[in-house]
């Protein structure tokens, strides 16, 4: 028995509509359009482009129906903390804002004027970024938000914008740093406090909920027929975790891609003194599972020194520019990924020059230089945030998981196990798409539980080994790699 889903998957960089085909314990991922995401810069300012992305989407979809496959159910996700706002005419309020526009800065200051850092962690669990919903909607215009009818996060957005409910799925809720892992709901403490309307938020509903069908408007523009519309993990790293194709314990999980998202999986959060200072985040996953994890710099350092390049007249793609980091000489420089320098300068290449000439570094000068200098000091930053997971549970890790598109990237995976001196094993690339496919089959009982399908993703898809080399040089990369880091100014 063949069954069939769709599944648009919004990324930093591109969009996605998959079809997923489950077939004799199988899972089969096939793109049926794939389209850019380019953020638009007016002035200071940086948003999304949200109706090019759903013209996108639509012409997806058209694509899904002239290939006549009985599809039983749709599900959008999208990276997390930025949001939607929806009128009173259930239509789209512009500009939506992009996590990296400046006004961030204006929001921190606002919330940190109404209320405190141990307050905030201590009610919501995630961990502090500028970045993060609370910050972005304090900075808000008020008249923007006295116009909106509600608020959802992106990849909720488009499940609702293709005909279901207006609601947040919890995965995406507990990115807003607004939701209260303990009471399972809205922190009305944090809304009072930031005098954030509370009538705009509205009902969270678990991974895997049956929220509508396509609209009738879009099954006669697509040729569509009524597939119903499932809210799987709205949040693009909750999906991406369900697939991870891990048994037992003692693993930890890296979803690399434009960020690097990486932790475990527990039942109950950790709101403890030191997992706040550590800067740890606490968000929901599948199964109410909570995800312990730090989001942490990651491929974005690689994907703008590339724009750079470019604009200069040398095009490269990634395989090759890992190769010329192959041939670098190791660990001539080092950065700290997670200095706000690095979080968006207008050129990432001479950003990292001048972290390197200040802490009196050889300075990179070759493409090959600076993507050696990038990857290798990720990978000790993946130590690093391993041995702090250790820390928090008193549990050793023992094996690595890395899915999404990073996962492609073979040095890295290379230089992240001789780092962390762990066994690291890659795939599946598709992660995301998997785990959103696999949570609608959960959703609609064509399968039983997480287990099998993670056993699904495990038979479905080739994953590859790392083990760890070179002890000794990395641990003396690792020493001047703590001499480089300033401390974490928290709150």
């Amino acid at each position: 028995m063949q069954t069939h889903y769709l599944a648009c998957d919004l990324g930093a960089e591109s969009g996605r509509l998959i079809h997923g085909k489950i077939e004799n314990n199988s899972l089969e991922l096939t793109e049926i359009h794939r389209f850019s995401n380019r953020p638009i810069r007016s002035d200071a300012s940086i948003h999304w482009d949200i109706d090019t992305l759903l013209m996108e989407l639509h012409r997806g979809l058209s694509i899904a129906a002239r290939l006549a496959h009985p599809y039983k159910s749709i599900s959008c996700d999208s990276w997390g903390v930025d949001y939607v706002l929806i009128d009173k005419q259930k239509s789209l309020i512009s500009p939506t804002f992009h996590y990296r526009d400046p006004r961030t800065a204006t929001g921190t200051q606002r919330a940190f004027e109404r209320t405190d850092w141990p307050t905030i962690f201590s009610e919501t669990g995630i961990q502090l970024m500028p970045i993060n919903t609370l910050f972005q909607l304090v900075s808000e215009d008020a008249a923007r938000l006295q116009s909106s009818a509600t608020i959802l996060g992106v990849g909720d957005a488009f499940n609702f914008f293709l005909g279901g409910q207006a609601v947040i799925e919890v995965s995406m809720a507990s990115t807003f740093q607004l939701y209260n892992p303990q009471t399972r709901c809205w922190s009305e403490k944090l809304l009072t406090d930031l005098e954030l309307p509370k009538r705009l938020f509205p009902r969270t509903v678990p991974s895997g909920s049956r929220i509508g069908q396509l609209s009738e408007s879009l099954r006669e523009q697509t040729g569509l027929g009524p597939i119903e519309i499932i809210a799987s993990c709205s949040h693009d790293t909750g999906a991406a975790v369900a697939a991870v194709p891990a048994s037992g314990t003692q693993w930890a999980y890296l979803s690399s891609g434009t960020w690097s998202l990486m932790g475990i999986e527990r039942p109950e959060p950790i709101l403890t003194e030191e997992c706040r200072e550590l800067n740890f985040t606490n968000e929901i996953g599948f199964g109410n599972s909570v995800r312990l994890l730090k989001n942490l710099s990651g491929l974005w350092l690689l994907q703008e020194s590339r724009r750079i390049w470019e604009e200069q007249g040398h095009k490269y793609d990634y395989g090759e520019l890992t190769q010329l980091a192959e041939s670098a000489i190791p660990f001539k420089s080092l950065i700290d990924p997670t200095e706000t320098r690095f979080v968006a300068p207008s050129d990432m290449t001479e950003a990292i020059r001048s972290f390197c000439q200040e802490t009196q570094q050889v300075v990179p000068e070759t493409p090959g230089e600076i993507t050696r200098c990038i990857l290798e000091s990720l990978a000790l930053l993946y130590r690093q945030t391993l041995k702090e997971l250790e820390a928090l549970t008193g549990e050793r890790i023992e094996t690595l998981h890395i899915v999404g598109g990073g996962s492609k990237n073979r040095l890295l995976n290379q230089l992240s196990a001789n780092a962390a001196q762990r066994r690291v094993v890659t795939g599946p690339v598709e992660a995301t798409a998997a785990g959103n496919i696999i949570i609608q089959a959960l959703a609609l009982g064509d399968i039983e539980n997480l287990e099998q399908a993670r056993s699904l993703v495990k038979q479905s898809n080739p994953l590859e080994e790392f083990q760890p080399t070179n002890a000794r040089e990395w641990e003396a990369a690792a020493i001047r790699f703590e001499r480089l880091r300033k401390p974490e100014t928290i709150g």
